[in-house]
């Protein structure tokens, strides 16, 4: 027996929500990821696992506000707990392990196919994680070139938004990235949705409750805790947040181009640590007598 279903039980609502989540969360991840490429070494791990966390503790928030509209109509549907959380932290992780691999081989070439790719399968599999933890009377069934189609929509989603981070320097233009990538996610969610079939088994069941809004409220608070967190350390001048302003010579910074390193150089003389200033090349004294 096949199940009636419906995504849009608030109508446009949940899905406006979603799409701000995800806009939230890839604006927050982006923002910690440039600013990773910015500092020093010692500092890049962290600014690179909060990008993670904020990148997935969004996508995840996506994906159930976007649940909170889904009901199927001739049986209550409810979550399992341990599987929600399951795809949140394998959200984190794998979203983890393609910003660290651009944070640190660059967002371009190998190491950015490698890292979107990633990326993006993890936040396929937290969406279909996710969808593993829905329990109802009954089971899902999938269109494979759906599902699939859904996989390179959320692979080409997060090389470019990868892409993004290490391309991208400009507030504004980082603020255009996660509208973007926003809508990618969102649109891979509902591309997997589309895939969906719903079979139920034989038996009566009382009728859909309406939308499983109660339980999933509880569960989001802690991932829209952390969003908000991050979005308060990003804000308020992050550098000053994690202890002070990055004193570290530009011309040591990673990512951090040539020319500014020479316009940096050619606004005072170079000093010596310890014996002083140091004449630059060029400034010789001549080389032959001046009284002939």
């Amino acid at each position: 027996m096949q199940g009636t279903v419906d995504g849009f039980s608030y109508g446009a609502v949940t899905p406006l929500v979603a799409y701000l989540m995800a806009c939230l969360g890839g604006a927050l991840g982006l923002r910690c990821t440039t600013r990773s490429l910015l500092v020093t070494h010692s500092r890049r791990p962290a600014w690179l696992a909060l990008g993670s966390a904020a990148i997935g503790s969004g996508i995840w928030t996506m994906h159930f506000v976007a649940m909170m509209g889904f009901t199927i109509k001739e049986t209550p549907i409810h979550y399992d707990k341990t599987l929600t959380y399951a795809s949140l932290g394998l959200a984190i992780v794998m979203v983890g392990i393609g910003v660290f691999i651009v944070g640190y081989r660059g967002a371009t070439g190998t190491p950015l196919f490698t890292g979107g790719t990633i990326t993006g399968l993890g936040v396929a599999s937290m969406h279909y994680l996710g969808m593993a933890g829905v329990r109802f009377h009954g089971q899902f069934t999938y269109n494979t070139y759906t599902v699939a189609a859904s996989v390179v929509i959320a692979v080409v989603a997060a090389t470019a938004a990868l892409w993004a981070a290490g391309q991208v320097r400009g507030f504004a233009w980082s603020v255009g990235a996660s509208l973007v990538m926003g809508l990618a996610v969102s649109g891979m969610h509902y591309t997997g949705m589309a895939a969906l079939g719903v079979h139920l088994d034989g038996a009566t069941h009382p009728a859909g409750s309406g939308p499983a809004a109660a339980s999933l409220a509880p569960m989001l608070i802690g991932p829209l805790a952390f969003l908000l967190i991050a979005g308060v350390v990003v804000v308020f001048d992050p550098l000053m947040v994690v202890g002070g302003p990055d004193w570290t010579p530009v011309e040591h910074k990673p990512g951090v181009p040539a020319a500014a390193v020479a316009s940096h150089a050619a606004h005072g003389p170079a000093v010596h640590q310890e014996h002083g200033p140091v004449r630059r090349a060029g400034h010789h004294r001549p080389r032959t007598p001046q009284n002939r």
